[in-house]
């Protein structure tokens, strides 16, 4: 498996309070799959996620992406896995504001090892001509495609989306599913999605439903709807 995770723990505590957001959680995921996390507000999809992503950590368990033991890893470590390993795409934007569209995407090719060429990643998304717009003159759909271009120029082992159409309406966040789809199947990115939406889960070939903190149902579709055809 590309993606292993096993007996994943994680609480938090506020004051003399603890709240277990995680209870020994265990996925996998093979590479070139798109993968969804599917449950409600307070589910822990999203602290699951984030250790995936080494933004986060465990209080035990293990994190095995493409046989690299994360959860062993120091800071510094962590941080190399980061930026070599994993593209993020969340739901709000996070571009920075006075940077162009093709300024936003070659700050996160810069620190990258094996970047993909700014202007192929900026026609896959169809922003190409928008290369040189700045972020306040883009719609809420063209800004998330210009962070998809971000998160995969980098050319990332493993895509990471929290709620990436949570911003958008229908028709853009199906345009978004689509474009995803798309990424997967020319780049061969692993794709990991966590949403409430359970419609999203059709275009995925493994999907994991999450309730509180655990995963109480793992399903692999026989067969993926493409996201155009998707309807909620």
């Amino acid at each position: 498996m590309f993606l292993k995770v096993e007996n994943l723990k994680k609480s938090y505590k506020t004051g003399d309070i603890t709240t277990q957001v995680l209870k020994g959680v265990g996925m996998d995921l093979s590479k070139g799959e798109i993968g969804v996390i599917l449950g409600p507000s307070g589910s822990g999809k999203s602290t699951l996620l984030n250790i995936i992503g080494g933004i986060d950590r465990c209080d035990s368990g293990t994190v095995l992406v493409d046989n690299i033991e994360i959860t062993k890893l120091n800071d510094n470590k962590l941080t190399d896995y980061r930026r070599e390993n994993i593209g993020f795409i969340f739901q709000f934007y996070n571009l920075i504001p006075n940077l162009t569209v093709g300024e936003n995407i070659e700050v996160v090719s810069n620190i990258s090892k094996t970047p993909l060429n700014t202007d192929e990643v900026l026609k896959a998304v169809g922003m190409l001509d928008k290369k040189h717009r700045f972020p306040k003159e883009l719609s809420g759909g063209e800004q998330q495609r210009v962070s998809i271009a971000r998160a995969i120029v980098k050319n990332p082992k493993l895509l990471l989306c929290d709620e990436p159409t949570g911003a958008l309406d229908f028709v853009t966040s199906r345009e978004i599913l689509k474009l995803l789809q798309q990424i997967n199947k020319d780049f061969g990115t692993t794709i990991l999605m966590i949403t409430h939406n359970s419609a999203i889960s059709a275009m995925a070939n493994r999907v994991y439903k999450v309730r509180s903190g655990e995963i109480v149902e793992s399903i692999i579709n026989s067969t993926i709807m493409p996201a155009e055809r998707i309807e909620w």
